[in-house]
């Protein structure tokens, strides 16, 4: 009876986990079990050719049909439908940032996960910025994809778990470690290609550790070495956490390059050659030349002994590098660890007994079980170990998340908001703020005039098409897109504008140009002229009364002028708005009968003859004489001096002989006056 080819959708209690190595891509299918995990399913495939270098993907089109492969062979023997999956990153370039961070709480509430989770947030990114600052780079390259927390302080002591508990200040020590964005965008790439979704993504390391060395072991100052084909990834353990991770960019592959040389082998020839170092007396090969090959394991071993040596050093010196010393014990995982002799040359480098140098195979883990063929031997400790780690810790992953369709990954801090999506894309944060138009500046009579901009509008932010801002909290797969703010329109004007609008006044009520002559940097324009920036603009206008009644040639005889309501004199300098009116005088007619003449009498009007007001006056300091025809108040002030009230600068402060005063305020002769803004 042939099987159905129809999926089922996977349940939630099971996982699915691939690691994509420099060899091997093994694709496992898992599920938690009360303490133990369960692996169901499991395919092992290796790649054709080298896709991969030291751990990081370089052919992704290569490694996508590989990774395909796995996934429909898993999909037929297990019936689920695979659509998300829990992956890990090799750790090439491999970052370790330790810190520490403090923060100070209220005594009367309780610690819970929220005040937790924000600490240990705030000292990941301040490794992040420690790192970046150690590392000279100018942008955000790494990004976290594992931390740590090696201990908690409360009020300055050690405590195992803050939860629940009540102090003054939280302490944390935290290990951060952290990848170059290219090497998990590339494995996300790959696992986009066929379909999958992330739902967890950790560090090899950390996987491997999890399920190697239980939480009751890490009391030990322990080292777990995992040595792949492109690297050699590192995690120490002590006082109960894990306080260290290191890498070492030589692996499995510098002892097939060096057989490959030794006996003239091609590399996939050679990479046989060495797994079956160990398994076998004798290694039968066939070099390029065509002649083939029976030769003693024990011999082949001794051709390579100097680049044993050599990783081996180098991984001894990392260990010591991050531990400070030897640690206690040393298990070795990865396929590269079951070269003969290899456990022997580390225990001599650590100086350590041979009997605390071993490798460490699945059948060794007593939290694993298998439903299938147990997969045996030390490789496969890090693909079970990845989705161990998924199941235990499935709130820790990474937030998946597009930025104006740019897709990115945020380390899931339980408080991530679109603030912390635009540090990541390193959005410009000027963008966001609405700025006015250019203004447009220009001389009349050499005096700086101004014609601002409009405003522009502001940014606006929308998370899944709803209108958000700033602060909007986050959620897995959200879209955010963002409308940059638009600088307003650059100002202009027409020469009409400027200089007709504030140059009228009304005569026996007509309305009277007060300008002349006008001329837009020495030429002659209309007054319908674009203003450009930086015109030079010169006008002759009528400036006082006398002036003006010349112009129009009023008779002035038997005449006298109110401006606004008030008689004045001649050398009253006008004002836009001004209603100017000629007052002629009474004519009194007296009749002479004796000789039948008019005699006309102009009498002039009563109050014709004005008095003058003379005051001496103190304005911020400089003493200011002032003539008047009327009686001043303090607003009258403003006629005399440099101030300008149109353009606010914050709150205008009249004061009056040190009192707070008021526009309607009368002066009198000696008064102090202070105006300015506050």
């Amino acid at each position: 009876m042939e099987k159905s080819n129809e999926k089922i959708k996977m349940p939630n209690d099971r996982i699915f986990s691939l690691d994509i190595g420099t060899r091997t891509v093994v694709g496992v299918i898992g599920q938690q079990d009360e303490e133990k995990y369960r692996v169901t399913h499991y395919e092992i495939m290796e790649h054709p050719s080298r896709a991969m270098f030291d751990g990081q993907i370089h052919d992704i089109e290569k490694v996508v049909k590989v990774v395909e492969k796995v996934k429909i062979q898993l999909e037929e023997k297990s019936g689920y439908l695979l659509d998300q999956v829990s992956i890990a990153a090799a750790g090439r370039a491999l970052k370790t940032q330790m810190v520490s961070v403090e923060r100070n709480l209220d005594y009367t509430k309780t610690i819970d996960k929220d005040i937790i989770d924000q600490i240990e947030m705030e000292a990941i990114q301040l490794a992040q910025k420690e790192l970046e600052k150690k590392l000279d780079f100018s942008d955000s390259r790494y990004y976290c994809v594992g931390y740590t927390v090696s201990n908690y302080y409360l009020d300055s002591s050690v405590i195992t778990t803050p939860m629940g508990h009540r102090g003054n200040q939280l302490g944390i020590d935290v290990i951060a470690t952290f990848l170059p964005h290219i090497v998990v965008d590339s494995l996300y790439t790959v696992m986009d290609r066929v379909g999958l979704e992330v739902i967890n993504l950790t560090l090899e390391p950390i996987a491997a550790i999890n399920i190697a060395i239980p939480e009751n072991l890490r009391l030990l100052n322990l080292a777990l070495v995992d040595v792949g084909a492109g690297t050699s990834d590192i995690a120490l353990t002590k006082d109960g956490t894990v306080v260290s991770y290191g890498m070492v960019s030589k692996a499995g592959d510098m002892i097939t390059e060096n057989l490959s040389r030794e006996y003239l082998l091609d590399f996939d020839t050679a990479e046989n050659m060495k797994v079956n170092l160990s398994a076998n007396d004798t290694v039968d090969f066939c070099d390029i030349v065509g002649i083939q090959h029976n030769i003693p394991s024990e011999e082949v071993v001794s051709r390579i002994d100097e680049t044993i040596s050599k990783l081996c050093k180098s991984i001894s010196d990392t260990i010591i590098e991050f531990n400070g010393r030897a640690p206690s014990a040393v298990f070795c995982i990865g396929g590269g660890s079951q070269i003969p002799g290899f456990t022997d040359k580390l225990s001599e480098y650590l100086e350590l007994p041979s009997e605390r140098v071993v490798m460490k195979s699945t059948r060794d883990l007593k939290n694993i079980e298998f439903d299938t063929v147990p997969l045996d031997g030390p490789e496969y400790i890090t693909p079970v170990g990845i989705g161990f780690t998924a199941l235990k810790n499935r709130e820790s992953d990474f937030l998946q998340i597009l930025v104006n369709e740019k897709p990115i990954r945020l380390f899931n801090s339980k408080e991530l908001y679109v603030s912390d999506a635009l540090v990541l894309v390193g959005y410009n944060a000027r963008n966001l703020i609405s700025c006015r138009g250019q203004a447009l500046e220009f001389y009349i009579n050499e005096e700086k005039q101004s014609v601002y901009g409009e405003y522009g509008e502001a940014a606006q932010i929308y998370v899944n098409g709803v209108l958000a801002n700033l602060n909007t909290k986050l959620k897995n797969k959200d879209s955010i897109y963002i409308e940059q703010a638009m600088p307003g329109k650059a100002g202009k004007a027409v020469l009409k504008d400027v200089v007709r609008k504030n140059n009228k006044v009304s005569l026996n009520g007509t309305d009277v140009d007060l300008i002349k002559d006008i001329r837009v940097n020495d030429e002659m324009v209309d007054f319908d002229y674009d203003i450009d920036m930086g015109d030079k603009i010169f006008i002759d206008k009528i400036e006082n009364l006398h002036q003006l009644i010349e112009l129009y040639q009023i008779e002035t005889d038997y005449m006298t002028f109110k401006v606004n309501g008030e008689y004045k004199t001649m050398d009253y300098e006008l004002n836009h708005g001004d209603i100017i009116e000629t007052v002629v005088a009474k004519e009194t007619v007296r009749s002479n009968r004796e000789n039948d003449s008019i005699d006309v009498e102009m009498d002039i009007v009563e109050d014709l003859v004005m008095e003058s007001y003379v005051y001496q006056v103190v304005v911020n300091g400089d003493v200011i004489d002032v003539k008047s025809q009327e009686k001043m108040i303090f607003v009258d002030i403003f006629n005399y001096i440099d101030f300008d009230r149109s353009k606010s600068n914050g709150i205008l402060e009249l004061k009056l002989n040190g009192n707070r005063a008021n526009y309607t305020d009368a002066l009198k002769n000696g008064d102090v006056i202070e105006i300015g803004w506050r």
